[in-house]
């Protein structure tokens, strides 16, 4: 005679205390345990289910054939969009390339135009004090 004790899906007494258990030990274990109560028959079924639509996506032949581009654009099939597209996204990449090399010449003008004030601000305090430049202390 074998005696297997196995924990099947379902409302026993042997899984509501389970649940009651986890939720007391800490609670995501009693969701978990709830969700299996619930569900679990179903996990064979959702886990061949989402096997089948793997295998049948896209985006698994474009790991396989390792045309996979990381911005998420594959071809459609269409090669006069195809190549529009291509086009458009080269048209802007320079664009943007255009547009972070203006704001880092703007950056590097910001940066020399505190410099400038601060040196001002500098000049004019040591002149104050009659250490600067501005002033010739005769002695």
């Amino acid at each position: 005679m074998t005696c297997s004790s196995t924990l099947k899906p379902g409302w026993s007494p042997m899984t509501i205390g389970l649940m009651v258990l986890g939720f007391i030990v800490f609670w995501p274990l009693g969701l978990a345990m709830l969700a299996y109560i619930l569900w679990g028959d179903r996990f064979h079924g959702m886990a061949r289910d989402a096997r089948h639509q793997w295998d049948q996506s896209p985006m698994k032949r474009s790991f396989q054939t390792g045309d996979f581009q990381p911005h998420g654009y594959g071809r459609t099939g269409n090669v006069a969009f195809d190549d529009y597209r291509a086009r458009e996204l080269k048209r802007l990449e320079e664009e943007r390339a255009r547009l972070d090399t203006m704001r880092a010449e703007f950056d590097d003008f910001l940066r020399e135009l505190r410099r400038a004030k601060d040196q001002d601000e500098f000049d004019r305090f040591m002149a104050k004090k009659g250490h600067g430049p501005a002033s010739t202390t005769a002695t």
